[in-house]
């Protein structure tokens, strides 16, 4: 995310997956890269035994991006309205909500974390039905000024966040919160 909240830049296309100046969010991931930038993929890696992502985000990443081949090592459930046009190995499809996604990606993480990663409105439906029990944000030192905002419609609910963790490194300022209260979720 940058500073300023936005995940993805203005014009998000499939060429363009994070917009204009959005590939810069990731600079620290595919760039300048620093072993503690690594240590913090690793621990999301290996904590999580499944994820869970929207039918735009599997549009424009994992279709363009990785060509319909899986950069996961474990399940992924994508949120949609409809059964996918192309099947992709690693990859199921949910049509009947964030309910039905988290309660298959639980039982396919087999007692580990289950990965929310997005887009901002997949993020957002957790937030507001209260499913989320830690966020974890990278904030790249760049304010873009236009795009895709994270926290745009969560909810009209404040939500309480507890600090866990702070990992900073030039390139990212990796912040892990508990999610403390969130007072009268929205139903889902």
């Amino acid at each position: 995310m940058s500073v300023d909240g936005f995940i993805a830049g203005p014009a998000v296309t499939p060429d363009q997956p994070l917009g204009q100046g959005g590939e810069r969010l990731h600079d620290w991931l595919f760039v300048n890269t620093t072993t503690d930038d690594r240590r913090v993929v690793a621990e999301l890696l290996e904590t999580s035994g499944a994820v869970i992502l929207g039918s735009w985000t599997y549009a424009v990443a994992i279709e363009t991006v990785w060509e319909y081949s899986s950069p996961f090592l474990f399940p992924a459930f994508v949120l949609c309205r409809e059964g996918p046009v192309v099947e992709t190995e690693g990859f199921t499809f949910v049509t009947g909500g964030i309910g039905n996604a988290l309660a298959e990606a639980r039982n396919a993480a087999m007692g580990k974390n289950v990965w929310v990663m997005g887009g901002a409105h997949t993020t957002q439906q957790f937030l507001r039905a209260g499913l989320l029990d830690e966020l974890h944000i990278h904030i790249a030192p760049l304010l873009l000024a236009r795009g895709t905002r994270l926290f745009e419609d969560f909810g009209r609910n404040q939500i309480d966040l507890r600090k866990l963790k702070v990992v900073t490194t030039p390139g990212a300022t990796h912040v892990y919160y508990e999610v403390i209260n969130q007072s009268n979720p929205e139903p889902m």
